[in-house]
């Protein structure tokens, strides 16, 4: 079987993800894709995780995971979607480290579920907008624990998928850009899928009508309704060119609320952010999806 991993990260617009998903499932389920709910999988499969550090699972447990996400239904992908699969936001960041518990989560995965073909997609943040809020979250928020001997300029998502390759180098990971989601929205939808690039999805602007004015919305569907041929890259230049015209100030613009940060450091953190995307474009087995 195919085992799709979404695995957030927080604050991705995961749960928007889900719900598109959800909403393809009746279609997906004719061709052999399963999306179960978050509510018949999630506790289950976070508790097998958790008690995996302390001893290896039974030898049904596989059977017993996949009959709860299942549900008695049949699939050749069976696609996951939890944000909480490496670590709950509580603990997203310790010691300096994104996600630090991820690669021996899918190092335990792999064992679950040793025979079956495992992949992960999993949406990435500019750590200077996405860390104040793990902060705000983190169950200790006192400097060694949630910095360790690191600083904010210290963080690297590459690190985190380095080492996950590390830990379970079986397990391929496509992973993308949050930034990017509105142009790359429904082709991050299809690859979650399995689905080919041309093929059609419900919701593939859902995303885009959160952040564009409905005026900007209907003159962008009359665009497309007019250009009915146009490739998902030339798709791509038409958003970007819509948002840049109607965008919804208050649904992109992002404020950063951390304790003793400067617009200095911030400004450094997205640099060293954007570095990094291409640090992770150079690792073996990850596939990045970019506009």
């Amino acid at each position: 079987m195919q085992l799709v991993l979404h695995t957030g990260a927080h604050y991705t617009e995961e749960d928007r993800l889900l719900k598109c998903l959800l909403h393809n499932k009746d279609t997906f389920a004719k061709r052999g894709i399963v999306v179960p709910g978050p509510s018949s999988f999630r506790g289950l499969f976070r508790d097998t995780l958790n008690a995996m550090h302390k001893a290896p699972p039974g030898p049904d447990a596989r059977d017993i995971l996949l009959d709860a996400a299942l549900d008695d239904a049949s699939a050749d992908r069976l696609v996951l979607s939890d944000p909480n699969f490496f670590r709950t936001p509580a603990t997203a960041v310790m010691e300096g480290e994104l996600y630090r518990d991820a690669p021996k989560r899918m190092m335990h995965m792999a064992q679950l579920f040793p025979d079956d073909d495992i992949e992960i997609c999993l949406a990435i943040r500019n750590p200077a907008s996405l860390v104040p809020i793990l902060f705000d979250k983190a169950m200790d928020q006192k400097d060694a624990a949630f910095w360790g001997k690191r600083g904010a300029l210290d963080l690297r998502w590459s690190e985190t998928l380095t080492n996950i390759r590390a830990a379970a180098p079986q397990i391929p990971i496509t992973v993308w850009c949050n930034e990017d989601l509105p142009l790359i929205w429904s082709q991050v939808i299809r690859e979650i899928a399995g689905l080919d690039v041309h093929e059609k999805i419900t919701g593939g602007f859902d995303l885009l009508a959160t952040i564009m004015s409905k005026e900007g919305m209907q003159r962008f569907r009359t665009y497309l309704d007019n250009h009915p041929e146009m490739s998902e890259i030339q798709k791509r230049r038409v958003i970007a060119a819509f948002l840049d015209k109607f965008a919804i100030d208050d649904e992109i613009e992002e404020e950063v609320d951390m304790p003793g940060w400067t617009e200095e450091l911030v400004d450094e953190m997205s640099d060293i952010y954007d570095d990094d995307m291409e640090a992770i474009q150079r690792i073996p087995g990850v596939t990045m999806i970019t506009p």
